[in-house]
């Protein structure tokens, strides 16, 4: 019987005709997003400037292009892993009726077998995957962290900065 605060995997059903699958790549002025989006055959990757709202407005474009293939969304599933910006992004979508989770970075599994390489492009193929085994309920895939502050904190808060200059300050 799985466990009310398990998070090493998903406790809801996924249903992949109708969830948008979407996974960012977070460093500190860009956001890689990739997306699985039902009824559209490429899986869309698009690179944005660090900015919500513009997540906000490719999400939304996303979902109307699923609509248009005759998949109407009822579930956005958003994954990032957890660093440096900490969980101000969970908070900010939950907020806004996304279902976000923070992944822990040591919990998705990489080839140790030779060196690999590291680009942004490959560990958002990397996170999708690991992703959706969590979403479809199997173990071991990732694991998902819980948010530690219930206040939000966003760009315009304290616990937040955008200035290239200066970094920005741990929120975890």
């Amino acid at each position: 019987m799985p466990q009310p605060n398990d998070l090493s995997r998903s406790l809801a059903a996924l249903d992949q005709d109708s969830t948008l699958v979407a996974v960012i790549e977070i460093s500190q002025s860009s956001w890689l997003v990739g997306g699985i989006v039902p009824g559209v055959n490429r899986q869309p990757l698009k690179k944005l400037a660090a900015d919500e709202t513009a997540l906000l407005q490719l999400l939304s474009r996303w979902r109307d292009e699923a609509t248009k293939a005759g998949r109407p969304i009822s579930r956005i599933a958003v994954a990032y892993e957890a660093g440096r910006d900490g969980f101000w992004l969970a908070r900010w979508l939950r907020g806004r009726g996304i279902e976000a989770h923070v992944i822990h970075p040591t919990s998705v599994a990489v080839s140790r077998e030779h060196r690999r390489a590291k680009t942004d492009r490959l560990d958002t193929e990397l996170l999708k995957r690991a992703f959706l085994g969590w979403l479809r309920g199997e173990q071991r895939h990732c694991r998902s962290q819980r948010s530690k502050r219930k206040t939000p904190s966003g760009p315009t808060g304290s616990a937040r900065t955008w200035s290239a200059s200066a970094p920005a300050s741990s929120t975890g």
